[in-house]
């Protein structure tokens, strides 16, 4: 390209005369000391069984794919490759998601700029939506310093692929000094965000997270303020670092505090506080969700930033999570609701995904566009215009609102795109089981009330049946605080949506008091301390699966019969018959005993759970009953949630709701 470019870069403005084009995404890399992430910056090399399709990437090189070495990454802008070393860049965070740009987007062409010294190739690829691969272009560099433009369509995109380069070291190595990939600019502004964590009890976590956003020079000029919603007793402002996150922040920062009201109060008020002008008058284009238990990579912010910019109607942008623990593992690429059955979770494949194992370029799932039903709200951007037509979070403490909400946008045409590139680090909900705590009374009151407010399906497809199913393998399982608290959820969504705004303090507090009146409810961090395994007969060794199709119902059958029937042996009163990994506690193995001593889902203890007909019996006969009044009423309770949604997560009801629950005393 000989014309003058002028790169419009968060930290810098149009050239005039000069072609503009706007920086989207930075090549980034991680630093020496955090190479536990690095197979998500440089793509791991390939095996000939790993390959994707096509001539696998650098075939046409006789170097060798190797993985850097720590001191090799010279900054977080700049790589070092090695005399004879094939590096591949075609990673999660360094490859360009272009048909997520062509789908979403009115660009039609990205050019990829490199700069480097030292002496090799850079070679580009792309793979299409099957995960074939193909190289496009190829350059010998030799200068120091020397900046190369790639123009690259974007046209045969639509249904999914990537673009991504690689870079072979010459006789004296190679050296990137940064890359980017940049689209024409045209009169597209360049956005501002507030972003919005909710904290409770997570000082440390949150200041931490503000001093690393305070840190990125790049997300100066995007950030209009970070707000920070206090829940907690323990306070942010008395974190030890606190004071620098302030000097840091240089009047971006704002600490709010408020009882608690779940993440659903706390990300609400960050919407109710980006609807209002600042003192200038002023108001953020977007509003981003961030969790606090997170590590953020601040590269994905201005990603995301940038992408909505770019986007053809105002859209929801929605970024990935990884595990915090297993840096590499990526818990799902896209979320999607079964609207029948109205489940969420991740398409089939999309879960769980060890990049470390295998990279972007060895996944071939991973190369076609994925579209999300929503996104979760670890980190999440929302435009301010929805906002404003659509109205703030759902009132429900936790669980189910960012789907709902994400539902709800697309009911009035605006989209949730999950970016490929942007995401965070979070605590992984794999090790925790939050169906069988206090959050299960979440779990069934919020899903049920997602249900009414937008399943398009007669008496929500499946949804009675799923809600009845649940109940009946919590109590089947001797999970009756489980059971309970379903109970309690499913009576709470047939007393109407008025009740949602005064119950979004108290219903956390009243389901956890219900845990000290069941046994099964009390984890021992002892293990010692709890009676040892013993039963009157022999046990066969079985393995812990669920009943063929022919045999669902005699089982089933049978099992009502024996849980509601027949006591329990005397011997279980004392003794637990079993010992169960949490990984086997489900609902078609546990009725085989009367007890059963069952560890819990982050290995710390175990609890002792033992079977009960009495309890059964009330549990079961209840829930018939008031899923039989769910399914007379669904229709009517239907319209009456939908005609009260606009009301409810209004900024005004908020704001009512804000000033009935101010923070607590302070501790100091």
């Amino acid at each position: 390209m000989s014309e003058s470019v002028a790169y419009i870069t968060p930290l810098n403005t149009e050239v005039e005369g000069a072609r503009s084009l706007r920086e989207v995404a930075r090549v980034v890399f991680p630093g020496r000391g955090d190479v536990d992430a690095a197979a998500l910056y440089v793509d791991p090399p390939r095996l000939p069984e790993q390959e994707v399709g096509g001539a696998p990437a650098g075939a046409a090189t006789a170097a060798t794919e190797e993985e850097p070495r720590p001191d090799d990454y010279l900054s977080s802008r700049s790589l070092r490759v090695r005399r004879g070393r094939h590096v591949s860049l075609g990673s999660y965070f360094n490859a360009f998601p272009a048909s997520y740009w062509r789908w979403w987007t009115d660009v039609t062409a990205v050019v990829l700029r490199v700069v480097t010294s030292g002496d090799g190739t850079v070679i580009v690829y792309r793979s299409n939506a099957r995960g074939q691969v193909q190289r496009v272009d190829s350059r010998q560099v030799a200068e120091k310093g020397a900046e190369h433009l790639f123009e690259l369509t974007l046209v045969p995109f639509n249904d999914g692929g990537w673009y991504w380069f690689d870079l072979v070291g010459g006789e004296d190595g190679l050296v990137l000094e940064e890359a980017s990939w940049l689209v024409e600019a045209g009169d597209v502004k360049v956005g501002t965000v507030n972003l919005g964590m909710t904290t409770f009890n997570r000082p440390d976590y949150a200041v931490a997270n503000v001093r690393a956003i305070a840190a990125s020079q790049e997300l100066a000029s995007v950030v209009h303020e970070m707000l920070v919603v206090d829940q907690g007793t323990e306070l942010v402002e008395d974190e030890d670092d606190y004071a620098a996150a302030v000097e840091e922040m240089a009047g971006r920062l704002r600490v709010i505090r408020q009882g608690n009201m779940g993440g659903s109060g706390g990300y609400a008020r960050g919407m109710y506080e980006t609807l209002q002008a600042d003192a200038d008058g002023v108001k953020a284009d977007y509003f981003m969700t961030l969790d606090d238990d997170i590590k953020v990579e601040p590269e994905s912010i201005l990603r995301a930033v940038t992408f909505a910019d770019f986007c053809r109607v105002p859209s929801i942008v929605g970024s990935h999570m990884f595990d915090l623990h297993n840096r590499t593992l990526l818990n799902a690429f896209a979320e999607v609701i079964d609207p029948y059955a109205f489940r969420w979770g991740p398409p089939d494949g999309l879960g769980q995904l060890d990049l470390s194992e295998r990279g972007l370029r060895s996944r071939r799932l991973l190369h076609r566009r994925w579209d999300a039903d929503y996104n979760g709200w670890w980190m999440c951007l929302i435009p301010r215009v929805v906002l404003e037509e659509v109205g703030l979070a759902l009132p429900v403490f936790i669980k189910w609102d960012d789907s709902e909400y994400s539902l709800r946008a697309r009911e009035h045409g605006y989209p949730t795109v999950t970016l490929p590139g942007s995401a965070v680090w979070h605590v992984s909900w794999f090790d925790k089981d939050d169906a069988v705590d206090w959050q299960a009374y979440f779990h069934e009151r919020n899903r049920l009330i997602a249900a009414l407010l937008h399943s398009g399906f007669l008496k929500g497809g499946r949804m009675l049946r799923e809600s009845l199913m649940v109940e009946t393998k919590h109590t089947i399982s001797m999970q009756y605080y489980a059971g309970r608290l379903v109970l309690d959820g499913l009576r709470d969504v047939l007393a109407g949506p008025d009740r949602l705004h005064d119950q979004i303090a108290t219903a956390a507090a009243r389901a956890r008091g219900l845990k000290k009146e069941y046994v099964e409810a009390q984890v021992s961090q002892d293990i010692g301390a709890l009676p040892a395994v013993r039963t009157a007969k022999p046990r066969k060794r079985q393995e812990a699966k669920p009943p063929s199709t022919p045999a669902l119902i005699p089982w089933t059958l049978s099992t009502i019969v024996r849980q509601v029937a027949l006591p329990p042996r005397e011997l279980s009163r004392t003794y637990p018959e079993a010992a169960i990994r949490h990984a086997d506690s489900k609902w078609y193995w546990m009725p085989r005993f009367d007890s059963a001593l069952v560890t819990n889902a982050d290995g710390t203890g175990a609890s002792l759970h033992q079977r009960d007909p009495a309890q059964v019996r009330a549990l079961t006969w209840e829930s018939v009953r008031l899923h039989a009044e769910l399914a007379r009423r669904w229709e009517a309770l239907a319209k009456e949630y939908r005609d009260a949604l606009p009301r409810i997560t209004s900024p005004e009801s908020w704001a009512e709701t804000f000033a009935r629950n101010p923070a607590p005393a302070s501790p100091r």
